[in-house]
């Protein structure tokens, strides 16, 4: 039986992630990797760009966090398969970013939305996870060589660590080299501007735009496929 075209199978690929196939999806992965196709090719015009249809889904409310969990499980399953063809090569990566909730707050399903977007548009991302104290914040930034500070709170009682965040990063002589988002439910732009962060946003696609821009990826995705719009 002849292998099925490359293109067909980055279709399938795409397809698996968008209609929740996290099963399948594997599946399909090694057929492709098998048929010698171009790795990096089937996680980002594959993959990646179904889990781009899907933050676009969850934007325009056709799905909700269920869906988009089951379909960032099909992404996952998938780049198990095809990213270990990719070790040794000189695929890029955007940057590091350091993420987490800040301390006082354990509500963490924004946080990992943000990941997984984050993750799918070509970042490595050193999840620190919820409840975080100033100086862990800082300790993963220098153990990391980190490029953001990705900072989460849904509780306007954990606001302020922000700020002290911030601050850490600056006395430890860091705060020069990353740059820092904040997001959650009760911050704003006002409020990052005050903290002196760089940037804020609502959503978990937005934080992916956000960086892109403050990183100078903006503008990158003619030539780069890490650069998909997310």
């Amino acid at each position: 039986m002849a292998a099925r075209s490359k293109e067909e199978l980055i279709g399938e690929l795409r397809d698996c992630v968008v209609d929740m196939e996290d099963e399948r999806v594997a599946d399909v992965a090694r057929e492709y990797v098998d048929a010698g196709y171009d790795v990096r090719d089937g996680i980002f015009d594959g993959l990646v760009a179904g889990m781009n249809r899907v933050a676009e889904l969850y934007e325009e409310e056709e799905y909700f966090i269920p869906e988009l969990l089951i379909c960032s499980d099909a992404m996952y399953n998938g780049l198990d398969v095809m990213k270990p063809m990719l070790e040794g090569s000189d695929a890029p990566q955007k940057g590091t970013v350091v993420i987490g909730v800040v301390q006082g707050d354990t509500h963490d399903i924004g946080k990992n939305l943000v990941k997984i977007m984050l993750e799918s548009s070509g970042y490595r991302v050193v999840d620190l996870g919820r409840d975080i104290a100033p100086e862990h914040f800082v300790e993963a930034v220098r153990d990391n060589d980190a490029d953001v500070v990705a900072m989460s709170t849904l509780m306007s009682t954990s606001m302020a660590n922000m700020g002290k965040v911030v601050e850490a990063l600056e006395a430890a002589g860091l705060r020069g080299r990353v740059k820092v988002i904040v997001g959650g439910g009760p911050i704003s732009q006002a409020f990052s501007d005050k903290i002196g962060a760089d940037g804020y946003s609502r959503t978990a696609t937005d934080a992916v735009k956000l960086l892109d821009r403050l990183l100078g990826y903006a503008d990158a995705g003619a030539e780069s496929p890490e650069a998909s719009r997310a």
